[in-house]
């Protein structure tokens, strides 16, 4: 005996994938920060929902752009925080309820959680990373950033200049229509601890690489994954445990712990939203 499963009847029901389908954006403009591919929604299509480069994006996809970031960390943390398994593998992920658009917290965790999670494919060398949730003096960094957008976003710094009217406002009933907070996020004890463990990871690499020929101040975190590990003849990137620096390891296994402890307090609330129905 290892438990027991409900089956539920998704007739009536909307997906998230028609849900996530208001905050879709793909316009063409100079603020985009990335794209998300749109696969399915249940858990066998997880694998499918990564974060790439704007001009990466897969077949089925939206841009990633300040007014969205929101909605779509939700989205992205929603569909990664639970380990698919032979037992859930056809369950099908949901539009909430109404209660998640005013816990603030939880927009703030599943945002910890996109930034540092291994289907965030972010790679400076296919365009400007805006992902550096960090100042250069946070992670001794030799080079100012190319851009500062996600460390401004994380203060409430983001200047109010493009709304969508289609978007809602989550942070400020007075604001007309923007997912961008105007004051700093506030995230859970699980969300601070992936943060300093991000930290920590950023400011290793750049300690150790900034006197090197390959040194790239504006490496994202697949870029400094990608310098520890390499890659094999294939070109896929090496398991972490091919890596030579023992510290990076280290660093990395904490970081690891902290994701999987701030998801599953992001799983309480994908319950508690009707995200997935238990």
């Amino acid at each position: 005996m290892i438990g027991t499963k409900a089956f539920h009847s998704y007739t009536e029901s909307t997906f998230i994938t028609d849900w996530y389908r208001q905050y879709h954006t793909r316009k063409i403009s100079d603020e985009n920060l990335g794209a998300i591919g749109l696969y399915g929604s249940d858990f066998q299509h997880n694998n499918f929902i990564r974060i790439t480069n704007p001009n990466q994006h897969p077949n089925r996809w939206t841009f990633i752009a300040p007014n969205n970031l929101i909605p779509t960390s939700i989205y992205f943390s929603v569909r990664h925080c639970i380990k698919a398994t032979w037992i859930n593998d056809r369950d099908q992920f949901l539009a909430p309820n109404k209660k998640w658009e005013k816990d603030t917290e939880f927009h703030s965790d599943c945002l910890a959680f996109m930034l540092f999670h291994g289907q965030n494919r972010i790679t400076s060398k296919e365009g400007i990373n805006h992902f550096i949730p960090f100042s250069e003096k946070d992670i001794d960094a030799a080079e100012a950033f190319k851009s500062h957008f996600m460390q401004d976003f994380l203060q409430g710094k983001i200047k109010q200049d493009s709304k969508s009217a289609d978007s809602k406002s989550l942070f400020n009933d007075e604001l007309e229509s923007t997912f961008i907070p105007t004051k700093p996020l506030e995230f859970s004890d699980e969300a601070k601890e992936v943060l300093q463990a991000g930290k920590e990871f950023f400011k290793h690499y750049h300690e150790q690489a900034k006197d090197k020929e390959n040194y790239n101040p504006n490496a994202a975190l697949y870029d400094i994954k990608a310098h520890f590990q390499g890659f094999n003849d294939k070109g896929k990137m090496n398991p972490p445990q091919k890596a030579d620096d023992e510290a990076y390891k280290e660093k990395l296994g904490i970081l690891n712990y902290a994701l999987k402890n701030l998801a599953k307090k992001i799983e309480v609330k994908v319950y508690e939203y009707e995200f997935l129905l238990e």
